[in-house]
Formats: structure tokens, C-alpha cells, sequence
């Protein structure tokens, strides 16, 4: 047989030989030779690149917590907004001319704190006008108590007319009412003058004024609104069904058939408006005496310390009640619950460490954990660290994921139960 080398188109041969040296093929048998090689090369190079990939075998490492059964409370969460169980608006009780703001807008004022004072000029004035008319009242009563004094005597020896006695008997009284009117007079005009001074009639923080100094301010003038603010409330609206819950606690406080000290607890929470827990825990305070027809919810309100006035009225936020519990509810990690297009499912590790997607129904969040209302029993293990591990494994082998994976499980530092 001849090797490649010897098969060759020899330099003397041409195409117009008629003579060719022996083991010259000419120039089309070498070609076709060189394709034959070629395609065998092709072939055996193919035949390489289609071995099959392997997947992983080497057990993946994840981290897993036992399904833990326990009693839930169940809490409802309502929005609601804040308002001062007083919101006093200051209004003048006589017209004047504003002289003087006594207190700083947005401060902190105190019961019986002077916050404006108005011209006093005028009331001064009624107040000397009717101290004088007080005098006037005065002396004229002195004159008829001397003349019933002097005539009486006089009318029991006959020496006048009873009926001049009777006369200034009469005069003696309406002497006296006038005396007490023109008192009554002083005292309204001296109250007029008080009432020149503006005082806060509770403890809170007292607005921006409505008024200025040089305006004239009366009766009809919103000057501006203190509010009560320590404690301050909570106004909520609450569904029938829902109020119905805890409406036999409620109903044992506002009939009195219990005492202060033995009031069942209601407490509440507040998460305020930038979702962080308000610290001091409340205490329903106010239900309202029916249902709105138009809605079917009950207003309700609860009251929350506020030394500090962080809280302010108008203010919005969410409180949370416990409603009632979840009996023997079944948790797992919120880490370990795989949402897929609106389904739920978690991967379980079985007895001999092997890794199997499961459907599940979810129900409430309670803390870092998830309720699973129907797919998972008491006891068993889910995969809460390292799932992207076992999906990644679970492509390559899709087959195999039907049988269950393999796992490498360790418990997890964040298992399932005691969450609120």
C-alpha cells in the first residue's frame, strides 16, 4: 500500500503525457484523496464535542428549619389619624384692638397662660363709669333708709300720713335694686376688662395666630386653636364583623360590670406614618354609640401617651389590634416560601436528605415567619438557605428533581416559631 507521500502527481507527468510514471495518480485522483482525509478528521473531531454534560454530583450544602405548630395571635391593622382630645379654638369674648402676642407660635403653652392682650382703654372706662353709678346707687339709698328712719316714728304717733311712710318705704326698695344693679353693672364691666387678657384654657400646644398686633379682633375672630396633644388619640373605623370580635369586652367596660383594675386589657399599637412601631402602647378609650349605615363600620378611638408631642393632630398612621388567635398554626421562615406566578411553593428536605419542590397554601405574616395553611406537616424541613443552589441543580437534572436532589442539610440559625 501507498503512503500519502508516494501518491503524487509527478513533476515529469503532464496532463498531455500519454505516459504517466508508475504511482503518479494524476491531478483529480490526489484531490479527491485529500477531501477523503479531510472529511474523516471533521468527523472524528464531532464525534468528540458530542459527549453529554454531566450535571453536578457533588450534594449542595443548604440550611433548613422544621415546620413549627403553634398558637398565633392574629392581629387586624386599621388606618387612622390623630387628633387632640381637646382642640380649644381661642376666640375673643369682647371687641378691641390686638396690643400684644404673649406666647410663640408652635410652643408649648400652659393652663391660665396669657397668649394676647387687647386695648383695655375702653372697659377701664366702663369700669369707672359704673363704679360711679354704684356711688350714685349708694347715696340714694342712704337718703330714703334716713327718711324711712325719721317718718317712722312719726307714723306710729300719728304725726304724719301713713302713707308717707309707705312712700318711702317704697323708695328704700327701689333705692336697693338700684344699688344692685349698678354692682351688677361694675362686675360685667370689670369682666369685660379681664377679658381683655387672653388666657389658654388648657395644657397643649398652641398654633400659629390668625391674628396680628393692630388688628381688630371680636367675638366672631378665630384667633388660634390650642391642642391637647398628651394623650393624645387615635380615631379609627372598624367593620361590624370585625367589632363583633372583642364587642363583649368592650360592652363589660362601658356598663361598669367591672372596675378599673380589672378592666380586661385592649391594647393597641401604632405604627406610625414612616412604618416605624410607635414605642408606648395604647388603650381603646371611645366607641361610638352606633354602626354608619352608609359604610358598616364603627368608629373607635384609642388613647396614647405623648410626652414628648411627637405625635400631632391631623396626623396619619396604622394601629394594630389583637383580634383574636390562630390555633395550632403551622410556620415556616418568610425566606424558605418560593412565590412562582402567583403560586407558593417551598423545598422540603426528606428523612434521607433529599430535596422536593412542594405546592403550598400561604396564609398571614406573622414577623419573619409565613402561616402555611395546607401543603407542609408538624415537623418537617424546608430549605430556607440555599435554594438558588437546589434550583440551579434541579435545571441541569430536571429528571432527577422529580426523584428529590440530594442535599447536604444543616440546621438554620433562623428557624420558624415565637414571632408576633
Amino acid at each position: 500500500m501507498r503512503t500519502t507521500r508516494e501518491l503524487h502527481l509527478c513533476g515529469r507527468c503532464t496532463p498531455d503525457s500519454k505516459k504517466r510514471e508508475t504511482g503518479c495518480l494524476g491531478p483529480r485522483s490526489a484531490f479527491l484523496s485529500l477531501v477523503s482525509i479531510g472529511i474523516s478528521l471533521i468527523a472524528a473531531l464531532l464525534g468528540c464535542s458530542k459527549e453529554p454534560v454531566r450535571p453536578q454530583t457533588t450534594p449542595p450544602d443548604v440550611e433548613v428549619a422544621s415546620v413549627v405548630q403553634q398558637n398565633v395571635p392574629i392581629y387586624s391593622e386599621l388606618v387612622c389619624q390623630l387628633n387632640g382630645p381637646v382642640n380649644a379654638d381661642i376666640t375673643p369674648k369682647v371687641q378691641g384692638y390686638l396690643l400684644q402676642q404673649n406666647y410663640h407660635n408652635g410652643f408649648f403653652v400652659k393652663k391660665g397662660q396669657l397668649l394676647f392682650t387687647l386695648d383695655p382703654r375702653q372697659y377701664q372706662a366702663e369700669v369707672d363709669q359704673a363704679k360711679a353709678q354704684v356711688g350714685i346707687a349708694n347715696a340714694n339709698l342712704a337718703k330714703v333708709d334716713a327718711d324711712v328712719q325719721r317718718d317712722t316714728p312719726l307714723a306710729a304717733q300719728r304725726a304724719i300720713a301713713q302713707m308717707e311712710l309707705d312712700t318711702d318705704l317704697s323708695n328704700q326698695q327701689a333705692m336697693r335694686s338700684q344699688v344692685q344693679a349698678a354692682k351688677a353693672s361694675l362686675a360685667n364691666a370689670e369682666l369685660n376688662l379681664t377679658w381683655t387678657k387672653i388666657f389658654s384654657p388648657i395644657d397643649g400646644i398652641a398654633g400659629v395666630s390668625n391674628s396680628q398686633v393692630g388688628d381688630l379682633v371680636g367675638t366672631g375672630t378665630k384667633m388660634v386653636t390650642v391642642s391637647q396633644v398628651n394623650p393624645i388619640w387615635a380615631y379609627f373605623n372598624v367593620s361590624e364583623s370585625l367589632f363583633l370580635k372583642f364587642a363583649p369586652r368592650i360592652t363589660e367596660v362601658i356598663t361598669g360590670k367591672v372596675g378599673k383594675s380589672s378592666r380586661p386589657k385592649m391594647s393597641v399599637e401604632l405604627i406610625q406614618a414612616n412604618d416605624v412601631p410607635y414605642p408606648q402602647q395604647g388603650r381603646i378609650i371611645y366607641v361610638n354609640r352606633q354602626v354608619g349605615t352608609q359604610t358598616g363600620t364603627i368608629q373607635m378611638a384609642a388613647e396614647f401617651p405623648n410626652p414628648l408631642a411627637i405625635l400631632r393632630p391631623g396626623g396619619f398612621g396604622r394601629v394594630r389590634i389583637r383580634v383574636g388567635d390562630n390555633q395550632d398554626a403551622l410556620l415556616v421562615p418568610q425566606a424558605a416560601v418560593i412565590e412562582v406566578q402567583s403560586e407558593y411553593q417551598v423545598i422540603v428536605a426528606t428523612p434521607d436528605n433529599k430535596a422536593m419542590f412542594r405546592l403550598v397554601k400561604v396564609g398571614d405574616r406573622v414577623g419573619p415567619n409565613w402561616i402555611i395553611t395546607e401543603g407542609l406537616k408538624p415537623g418537617e424541613r424546608v430549605v430556607v438557605e440555599g435554594i438558588q443552589k437546589v434550583q440551579t441543580f434541579a435545571a441541569q437534572a430536571p429528571q432527577l428533581a422529580k426523584e428529590g436532589l440530594l442535599v447536604n442539610p444543616r440546621p438554620s440559625t433562623g428557624a420558624a416559631g415565637g414571632g408576633n
